[in-house]
């Protein structure tokens, strides 16, 4: 009899716990709301999602690799159609991570090493 008694005894001392445990999660939650600011997560995907693709890393390693190229050079050396490669660069373009610089009628395009240092930066202390 008191061995019956003592595992309901137990069990009665888990669910407490295991209730007290719900409600200091669930009031925890209640005083800490979500803080996100959706619109810049947003921005920050497409950043990253604009450096996680193939040919935009084949760009930017041309890129880097001449240190300054143009448009033209860039989609004869990688046999791509001009529509392809300007596309590509006005992602890497909007994100940040290429700069343009006008010379005449040409427009070369340059490796932004401080952006590429803060998105790395910022890769390294989100996986932690």
């Amino acid at each position: 009899m008191f061995k019956h008694c003592s595992s309901i005894f137990k069990f009665n001392l888990m669910m407490v716990a295991s209730q007290t445990r719900e409600q200091d999660i669930a009031g925890s939650a209640k005083n800490s709301p979500i803080n996100l600011d959706y619109n810049a997560l947003k921005k920050a995907a497409l950043v990253l999602r604009a450096l996680n693709h193939k040919l935009r890393q084949q760009l930017l390693k041309l890129i880097e690799d001449e240190k300054k190229i143009t448009v033209t050079e860039i989609y004869v050396r990688l046999r791509l159609e001009q529509s392809v490669a300007s596309q590509h660069l006005a992602i890497l373009r909007k994100a940040g991570i290429v700069s343009t610089e006008r010379d005449g009628k040409f427009i070369f395009y340059t490796v932004n090493y401080k952006r590429i240092d803060e998105i790395s930066q910022f890769v390294k202390d989100l996986v932690g």
